[in-house]
Order: C-alpha cells, then sequence, then structure tokens
C-alpha cells in the first residue's frame, strides 16, 4: 500500500468488502469472536515480500485505527492469497500476470511502471 498506484486497470479492479458479523457467528478454536480477518486477493506473484509486509502491516493499522482500539493489531489476522497463475478474471477474460503486466503497460503514460510491481 504506501505507495499507491496510479494505473487505472489496478485501480478500477481494487475493492474493499466488509463482512460484519455478529460475535456469535464467529470465532477462533479458543471461542474468541474479538478479532478482524482481512482477506487480500492478488493475482500470483504480484507481492514480493517486501509488499507482503507492507500491505499486513498498513491493514492491521487501518483496522485499529478505524476501530479506534490501537490493541485490535494484536487480534487482526491479515490473509493474503494469491489467484492461481491464469486465475484472475478481468473483463470475461483468466488473465495470466504477463497478460495483466501487458494490459497495464498498454496504458497510456505507464510503458515501464509496472515493471517490478
Amino acid at each position: 500500500m504506501g505507495k499507491r498506484s496510479a494505473i487505472n486497470l489496478f485501480k478500477k479492479n481494487t475493492a474493499a468488502f466488509i463482512h460484519e458479523l455478529a460475535s456469535e457467528e464467529i470465532s477462533n478454536a479458543a471461542g474468541d469472536s474479538n478479532y478482524v480477518r482481512v482477506q487480500v486477493l492478488t493475482p500470483i506473484n504480484v507481492l514480493n515480500r517486501e509488499k507482503q509486509l507492507g500491505v499486513v502491516r498498513e491493514l492491521t493499522d487501518i483496522v485499529g485505527a478505524a476501530v479506534g482500539d490501537p490493541t485490535l493489531v494484536n487480534r487482526t489476522w491479515v490473509l493474503i492469497t494469491e489467484a492461481a497463475e491464469g486465475g484472475w478474471g478481468i473483463n470475461g477474460h483468466a488473465n495470466t500476470g504477463a497478460e495483466i503486466a501487458a494490459t497495464a503497460r498498454a496504458e497510456p503514460g505507464n510503458s515501464e511502471r509496472t515493471k517490478d510491481s
């Protein structure tokens, strides 16, 4: 996160969905329900280790700040899930990572910006 992309393809295909559940509808194995799970779905190999760490840290901090409870960061789980190669559908087409990068590069003004995304 931190450094946000100005590439329209990515802006138009990035979203957040919030599913709020009543405390009795969610629990961990110990029976606790006072936690948050954030799931990030991304094409495979888009996030290097540094970006994974940044995404997890920033989303964890956003959750704690949004709730106004700094202790919630200790109970926030961020799961990064990578779609299989060819499993990222945009506009009715199952794209490979190379196809997504080529589409982004083809956007006017973005010739090389996605090279090491």
